[in-house]
């Protein structure tokens, strides 16, 4: 009996993965505003944070909530595009996920806001 060949290994798994990767960020991107201003937001804050950061933690304090901002709302538009696939019709729990991730989007923005607020704070307490 033979075995099938894995196309799928190797190098040529991490390049499939990059590019669907890439075309992930690229429709979210599109189609997505608040996934867009919220990659204005990182672009206008990072090189800030990266100036106003004392050392590599604070740098990272400033720098990684944002990042995390994109990562939730990634997710938060995933789990919309999957309930607005399944029905366009209301239902509860549909709308409950829908709130659910745009819930967890907010508890990042105030991760950013948390974070960015604690390390300018303690520089007016020096």
């Amino acid at each position: 009996m033979s075995e099938k060949p894995q196309q799928n290994v190797g190098i040529r798994r991490l390049a499939n993965a990059l590019g669907w990767s890439m075309k992930g960020l690229t429709a979210t991107f599109r189609h997505e505003e608040a996934f867009r201003q919220e990659v204005y937001l990182l672009i206008l804050l990072a090189p800030l944070g990266f100036w106003l950061g004392n050392d590599g933690v604070e740098r990272a304090l400033l720098v990684a909530p944002l990042l995390i901002v994109l990562i939730v709302e990634l997710i938060n538009s995933a789990i919309e595009s999957v309930v607005d696939r399944i029905s366009d019709e209301k239902h509860q729990l549909s709308g409950r996920a829908k709130d659910q991730g745009s819930a967890a989007v907010l508890i990042s923005l105030l991760l950013v806001v948390l974070c960015w607020g604690l390390v300018l704070a303690s520089r007016l307490s020096t």
